[in-house]
């Protein structure tokens, strides 16, 4: 069906199911709250258009809020939601960080050192398989940040894993299951700040003197789905196996074609006026030095804001831990991209490889190649605002009865979190909406019971990032298919596959487990990772190099 007709076909019967839909009293925290995510999602997986499937979505929703007047909503997508989404201080900041990065990725490419990276990591990443390999690795080791885990890892790795012909949706899955999964984890993170504050506040507010930090340390044994995602990530990586639409993509890479046809980029850096000039000698240095930078003022910069925030708050706990918790990402990110764009101009200036004008030219080029993701992100963000004020996060917590056994919360917990990120895009809004809610309930139904709140705790932030994996208004989703040149859409059917067979691999082996006979946590991930890796073996199927060193 050409795409003019699609279109046609979803706004007619868009705008002809308008005069159904309920006013706000009816569709505040009911079923029909959950309309517009699953709209959106449906429309985007069927016709393959993100864009479109997110502007039907959020209006079906503003609809709903101008009590079930289409105009009314039509207006109000524009002057509210959208106004809303580009004037929240920590949005515009991923869009300014994000648009600085592209303009670094833009210098570094016109200077020849994305080239120069490629041929410096030809002795490491000689096959596919080594290429994805080394991807993985990198994801592991920026374990600080998500964004900059994301754009970092996408935008060094593309020009590497396109020559080894690695398809682009392989790419985004390496960098999508790696950045949450670690960032989550790690001791030292931008999520661990957030994750303790909202146990704190819980805790507090039940009059537990419980140490919120600990509970976190206790819940990572628990943290089922970040692990069984990575071991699948790793598992995938080096056997070179794949299954389901996945394993097509690859199939199609190998034979050239690292994209779909008729693929449409969140980000394109391979347009012709980024390219280097004849002559030029590609240094891997020119992109090295900037991305280090990068990684270096965002951990300088989250250490300082953190450690000021404590002392402005006369906190006497000065852990790293706390201190990185404590801290601006933000703020921080936009301060790196920014020193990242400047150093990469100086170097290309310095070498006289370009000129000034000519180094802002292919900043600017970068800018550009990031429009469609900041339109994308920016409707994702305005359908989060949608679904808040229809309450949809509020109807799901519902819907889950408050007479569960004690060992059984953290299933429950789970499927609940997975559905709130999906339907929402946001894994840091769900553990915000589930962590008041689910922590009192534990410590009211087993008081005394610690293992089964860590595993609460823990069972909150895998199901967001479960239910993020495998959205496509999800913000990490999207700037995963951005910063790897990736058609959203096939990023997230490529990706849903692996997200499922992960969060099944929890479920079963993990919370029911412990719900049903509480076994060990540490038993349950040895035979998870076990199970991922038979399951990557005997269902995967050979693509590219997998017979190759």
């Amino acid at each position: 069906m050409p795409r003019w007709l699609k279109t046609l076909v979803i706004l007619g019967a868009v705008v002809g199911a308008m005069n159904l839909l309920p006013g706000s009293e009816t569709a505040v925290s009911s079923w029909w709250s959950l309309l517009p995510p699953l709209v959106a999602i449906s429309l985007a997986l069927a016709f393959h258009d993100v864009l479109i499937a997110l502007v039907m979505g959020v209006w079906i929703g503003t609809t709903m809020v101008a009590d079930g007047n289409p105009a009314a909503g039509l207006f109000r997508l524009i002057d509210t939601n959208v106004l809303d989404a580009l004037i929240e201080p920590d949005h515009m900041s991923i869009i300014i960080f994000s648009m600085l990065l592209g303009g670094m990725v833009g210098v570094m490419s016109k200077s020849g050192g994305t080239i120069g990276v490629v041929r410096a990591l030809e002795p490491l990443a000689t096959t596919p398989r080594r290429a994805q390999i080394v991807t993985w690795v990198m994801g592991v080791l920026i374990f600080f940040d998500d964004y900059s885990n994301t754009l970092i890892v996408g935008n060094t790795m593309r020009p590497v894993t396109d020559r080894h012909r690695v398809s682009r949706e392989k790419l985004a899955f390496l960098v999508d299951s790696t950045a949450a999964p670690v960032a989550c984890v790690a001791v030292v993170s931008t999520w661990i700040g957030y994750e303790v504050s909202l146990v704190g506040d819980a805790l507090t507010k039940m009059g537990s003197d419980l140490n919120p930090f600990a509970i976190f340390l206790a819940s990572i044994p628990f943290a089922f789905y970040p692990v069984f995602a990575l071991a699948a990530t790793f598992c995938v990586a080096v056997s070179g196996r794949d299954w389901g639409p996945m394993r097509r993509a690859e199939q199609r890479a190998a034979e050239g074609e690292v994209m779909s046809e008729g693929a449409q980029p969140l980000a394109n850096y391979d347009e012709s006026d980024l390219e280097p000039e004849d002559g030029i000698e590609c240094r891997w240095w020119n992109a090295v030095v900037p991305v280090l930078l990068v990684v270096a003022t965002t951990f300088v910069g989250l250490f300082l804001t953190g450690r000021e925030s404590l002392l402005a708050d006369d906190d006497p706990s000065l852990s790293l831990s706390r201190i990185i918790g404590a801290s601006d990402p933000f703020m921080v990110l936009m301060w790196a991209s920014f020193s990242g764009l400047i150093v990469a101009v100086v170097l290309a200036v310095g070498q006289g490889i370009l000129e000034v004008r000519e180094s802002l030219a292919a900043a600017v080029s970068g800018f550009k190649s990031m429009f469609m993701a900041f339109v994308v992100l920016t409707l994702a963000w305005s359908l989060g605002q949608v679904c808040n004020d229809l309450a949809t996060a509020g109807f799901l917590k519902g819907a889950v009865g408050p007479h569960l056994a004690p060992a059984a919360i953290p299933v429950a917990v789970f499927l609940v979190a997975a559905a709130v990120s999906f339907a929402t895009g946001t894994s840091w809004g769900t553990m915000a909406i589930l962590t008041p809610l689910a922590v009192p309930l534990v410590l009211e139904a087993a008081p005394n019971n610690l293992h089964v709140l860590a595993a609460t705790v823990a069972a909150i932030l895998g199901g967001a990032v479960f239910g993020d994996h495998c959205s496509p208004i999800s913000d990490t989703t999207i700037l995963s298919s951005m910063a790897s040149g990736c058609d959203h859409v096939d990023h997230v059917r490529t990706q849903l596959p692996y997200a499922l067979f992960a969060a099944t691999i929890t479920l079963c082996v993990g919370y029911l487990p412990f719900a049903l006979v509480d076994i060990p946590s540490w038993l349950s991930l040895v035979v998870g990772i076990a199970v991922v890796a038979v399951w990557v073996r005997v269902v995967g199927r050979p693509t590219n190099d997998v017979d190759q060193g």
